[in-house]
Formats: structure tokens, C-alpha cells, sequence
């Protein structure tokens, strides 16, 4: 699977993210910044993107993919 094909994915279940993926072809992260995640839970964050590629995991097209969640006010934070 292409990178490129996880970001559609991701953008198309959450409209407003901005996404990034980087990976080996079977192996993949993302971060991910979005409004959606405003009062969320990290796991509750990390669910919201996983069900945009849930059919890909399923069917083994996409093995392994690690992600990261921020909102834009925590992305837009200088990193320490």
C-alpha cells in the first residue's frame, strides 16, 4: 500500500485533518492533526482514525500502521 493511498483514506474519514505518512510499505505512521480530536481521549482519537482505514487492515492490504494524534492548537506548539 502507498502512503499517498493512507492519507486519502484518513483525510477522506476526517475532512478537515492534516495528514502526513511515512513508511516501508507494510509498516506506516502517521500524525495526524485535526479539530475532531478537541476533547477527545487518546484512544477515542486513535479509534476515529483507525475506523477511516479499517477495511485496509482487515483485508491485510495494510499491516501495521502506528499513529499520532494532535489537535491544531497542540501541533501548533513548539516541539520541546
Amino acid at each position: 500500500m502507498e502512503t499517498q493511498a493512507i492519507v486519502q483514506l484518513i483525510r477522506a474519514g476526517l475532512a478537515d485533518a492534516t495528514v502526513q505518512v511515512s513508511g516501508d510499505g507494510s509498516h506506516f505512521e502517521a500524525l495526524v492533526v485535526s479539530a475532531a480530536f478537541v476533547g477527545k481521549s487518546p484512544i477515542e482519537r486513535q479509534r476515529l482514525v483507525m475506523a477511516t482505514v479499517r477495511p485496509q487492515i482487515e483485508s491485510g492490504e495494510l499491516h501495521a500502521l502506528s499513529i499520532k494524534t494532535l489537535t491544531p492548537e497542540q501541533a501548533a506548539q513548539p516541539a520541546d
